[in-house]
């Protein structure tokens, strides 16, 4: 795994076809994986709290206000 920069990211999950690890309509933290990425998948921590890689298909790239990033960062 090759990871450029510490950014993590957001996505909206469209698509969970044979995961139960995801669900529809949730929003996602993608981590950066330039490996993954040139192979059309994303890094996404799921359900199981734990990152793996899913298909780019399943999601959409959002850009969400520095408060929301922070809240969803947080760890119960």
């Amino acid at each position: 795994m090759t990871v450029e920069n510490k950014y993590t990211g957001y996505a909206l999950c469209i698509d969970n076809k044979d995961s139960e690890d995801l669900e529809k309509r949730k929003i996602y933290q993608v981590i950066p994986d330039d490996d993954a990425k040139k192979e059309g998948y994303l890094r996404v921590v799921d359900e199981s709290g734990e990152d793996y890689l899913y298909p780019e298909s399943y999601f959409i790239p959002i850009k969400l206000p520095l408060e929301a990033q922070e809240a969803l960062n947080i760890t119960a």
